[in-house]
């Protein structure tokens, strides 16, 4: 375990580039460390965060009062026969890396998944999920350090309470850290069915066809470049956690009545009567269009659901690769100036109101609120 710091400046850590000092910080460099240091935390009553790729991550401008953890465990182990594959990753690996290994090697049911920022230890907390699949579909267990019970255990995939962008990690956040997690792939040639209309038409295939998953990896990636979803130290666009809102979920009776204010509103049909709504639409149709400014915080001028922080490409460090935290940073001195969380807040808050307003729904943001409320 490296020596603890005092003062540590957390922006540089996230993809926001947005966030005060930590009281102390030191990084984890296994599994075992990352444990220890919350359960000593734990033991003499040090409020704790675990930062992982700091992608889905919204941290105070006065920082954290408390002990951060940085996950930086590496390792992949990987086992299996008759067309199956088991690859357990501690929770430190960069989660991209191992979907681009998994589609090099043959294993298939995370090549959608390609892009997407961060750790591999975030993915079940948030279930991740994109174009269709989403990692519920392929963890068959988690390695978590238990809080409350004091100890290292196991869950399987039917004790992590998938759902749509939640887990029970989610529910109990204070509950388990996660220290590596296992994904159970098929051996295969060829991709898991294609799900998603849009990466359906840029392959050329119709759904539920199973693709070439390089195809499928290269096409995902330019569908996200494309909305500004892939890390680019010289994008400012990227300076986001990604989605700010998850996609609402109506009952029968909310889309009803979002049908009178809305008639033939964009939707995709759920299970139980309930109805998936498209947040970019209702936000767009609330008066926010891409490129809506508040202050230095702006939509993103590619995608309606991304928030950013312009500016940000000049705070020092681009998290990226862990071992590599800070080789892509542009040099300091931009013409935009950084946003700050208030800032980003002030906007998330008004695309809120206005979407509450206009249609009677509430968005849900998706990143991890540290220190401030919405």
């Amino acid at each position: 375990m490296a020596e603890r710091e005092d003062g540590v400046r957390l922006a540089p850590f996230t993809t926001l580039r947005v966030g005060g000092a930590a009281r102390t910080f030191v990084t984890a460099g296994s599994g075992d460390e990352l444990a220890g240091a919350v359960a000593e935390a734990d033991r003499v009553g040090e409020p704790v965060l675990v930062l992982g790729g700091g992608s889905n991550l919204l941290i105070s401008d006065d920082g954290f009062d408390g002990l951060v953890v940085k996950v930086a465990s590496r390792g992949v182990h990987v086992a299996g026969s008759d067309g199956r594959v088991e690859v357990t990753a501690e929770a430190g690996e960069d989660w991209d890396g191992l979907v681009d290994r998994a589609v090099a090697e043959g294993w298939s049911g995370v090549e959608c998944l390609s892009g997407i920022p961060g750790l591999v230890g975030s993915t079940p907390i948030q279930n991740v999920g994109a174009y269709g699949q989403e990692v519920a579909q392929t963890v068959t267990r988690v390695r978590v350090y238990d809080r409350r019970a004091r100890e290292v255990r196991e869950l399987g995939a039917d004790e992590c309470g998938f759902a749509y962008r939640h887990s029970v990690f989610k529910d109990d956040p204070a509950r388990f850290v996660v220290l590596a997690v296992t994904y159970g792939m098929e051996r295969s040639p060829l991709s898991g069915p294609v799900a998603y209309q849009e990466l359906a038409t840029r392959l050329g295939v119709e759904l539920g066809v199973r693709a070439d998953p390089r195809d499928v990896r290269t096409a995902v990636l330019a569908l996200r470049r494309g909305k500004g979803m892939v890390l680019d130290p010289a994008d400012p666009d990227t300076c986001s956690a990604g989605s700010f809102f998850t996609n609402p979920i109506l009952s029968a009776a909310e889309a009803a009545a979002l049908e009178h204010r809305a008639p033939g509103f964009p939707r995709w049909d759920m299970p139980g009567d309930r109805v998936k709504v498209p947040a970019a639409w209702l936000i767009e149709h609330s008066g926010f269009p891409k490129g809506y400014r508040r202050g230095p915080a702006r939509i993103s001028t590619k995608h309606t659901l991304a928030l950013t922080n312009p500016g940000g490409l000049h705070v020092t460090g681009f998290p990226t690769d862990p071992e590599a935290l800070l080789s892509a940073a542009p040099e300091p001195g931009g013409a935009e100036p950084a946003a700050t969380a208030a800032d980003l807040l002030d906007l998330a808050r008004e695309i809120r109101e206005g979407v509450e307003a206009k249609f009677g729904v509430t968005l849900v943001n998706e990143p991890v609120l540290v220190g401030v409320r919405l």
